[in-house]
């Protein structure tokens, strides 16, 4: 058996206060753009991965285009203008431009496959063949290659070759059936959430892929999609039709399935509350004055659930928010507000959770980023890397590549 590639993560690569994080021992090749493949790889950097993320020349990742809104250097001659789009999905990278077609890129390609752990790609089926890569080529050159495969809608069966973009996948995924208020207004979610949720398995996937390679010596193919990742998050929706027999609809406010959860209009403002027990719902119908017997159980309150939201609704107007909030954390029903962003990111609790990371961008200087979600009670990344400009670490790549795998 072929012994696996060798790891290189180089000292000098990692975060230079210790806090390399678990992946410190592994190198990442980006190959992918937009949000799914790049969101999978920044996933794998911010556990301490070095990830080289490859881009083409001139233009480089599409999303680096996506805007506005768009921040300039200050002066404006220090470098180009970045999009905040790229922004959040590249943190913890380098970046190196490479014409793929050019047989002097795919040279340069050749020797980082040779030396890396893990290649995201997110390519239209048949595109990386064309180039020149194919999954058995790639093997070929490194057989402990972890190859991530991110497609729009799986790379076989009727529709393997279909491009996928976010909002459509939603909508072909379900997931836009189920979210807003009525069955002739589908509504997409707020954020790309099936590139997101593509990026998260396909990092969860290289993870278990890694750790085989541990007993096996051997990489594979790790392979998911836009569609995968929509189906994935189905839930007990999805099980209501395939188990049940039920098409779940619209959910709008409210909880299809537990009730009262949702969101409810208190005398100025909006408040959501969570009654998921018989016993939270019978300290919350004392308090409120809605004890019934015949809502006694969750069942009986989903099935009178219009009456039951109506009740809680006339009895929430009475109070101002701040009071009603005050009331339902005594009696320790779950509840909550609807934060704009701004609230969100100026929250104590979200600052107290290292949700935000601080990051000097080498045009842009000092920028506040949203932060990975995971903390380590040990061990983990120290310090976060800006996200890259364009083929800003070309050259520092090739050298290090050359003291590693020196050109034929």
């Amino acid at each position: 058996m072929t012994d696996p590639a060798p790891k290189t993560a180089p000292a000098q690569h990692q975060p230079p206060d210790g806090g390399a994080g678990p992946l410190a021992d592994v190198l990442v090749i980006d190959l992918s753009r937009a949000l799914a493949g790049p969101h999978a790889a920044m996933m794998l950097g911010d556990q301490g991965a070095r990830v080289i993320k490859v881009e083409a020349p001139g233009h480089g990742d599409d999303t680096r285009g996506w805007g506005p809104p768009f921040v300039r250097p200050d002066p404006p001659s220090q470098g180009e203008r970045e999009s905040t789009y790229f922004l959040s999905c590249n943190r913890n990278k380098e970046s190196i431009t490479l014409d793929l077609k050019d047989p002097a890129g795919a040279a340069v390609l050749t020797r980082l496959v040779r030396q890396a752990d893990v290649l995201v790609e997110n390519f239209r089926t048949g595109v990386l063949d064309r180039l020149g890569f194919s999954m058995a080529r790639l093997h070929e050159l490194n057989p402990g290659l972890i190859i991530l495969s991110i497609t729009g809608f799986g790379h076989d069966g009727p529709e393997g070759g279909r491009p996928g973009y976010d909002q459509i996948a939603q909508g072909e995924g379900g997931l836009m059936s189920l979210t807003g208020m009525s069955p002739d207004e589908p509504t997409r979610v707020g954020v790309p959430i099936a590139d997101l949720l593509a990026g998260m398995y396909g990092a969860y996937g290289v993870l278990a892929a890694l750790h085989e390679r541990d007993r096996t010596g051997r990489g594979q193919v790790v392979r998911t999609s836009l569609l995968a990742g929509m189906v994935g998050v189905h839930a007990f929706q999805g099980t209501r039709y395939t188990v049940a027999g039920e098409v779940p609809g619209v959910a709008g406010r409210h909880h299809p399935s537990i009730c009262p959860y949702g969101l409810f209009s208190a005398a100025d403002g909006l408040v959501q509350i969570a009654v998921g027990s018989d016993r939270l719902w019978q300290s919350f119908a004392a308090a409120f004055g809605l004890e019934r017997p015949e809502w006694a159980r969750n069942a009986d309150r989903v099935a009178d659930r219009e009456a039951v939201i109506a009740a809680v609704d006339a009895a929430f107007g009475g109070y101002p928010r701040e009071r009603l909030m005050t009331i339902l954390a005594e009696l320790g029903t779950p509840s909550g507000q609807v934060r704009s962003l701004d609230e969100v990111y100026e929250w104590e609790q979200t600052r107290s959770q290292g949700l935000l990371v601080e990051v000097d961008h080498s045009s842009l200087g000092a920028l506040t980023l949203p932060g990975p979600p995971i903390r380590y009670d040990s061990g983990g990344r120290g310090r976060h890397q800006a996200p890259p400009t364009l083929g800003q670490h070309t050259g520092e790549i090739l050298a290090w590549l050359d003291s590693v795998d020196p050109p034929d």
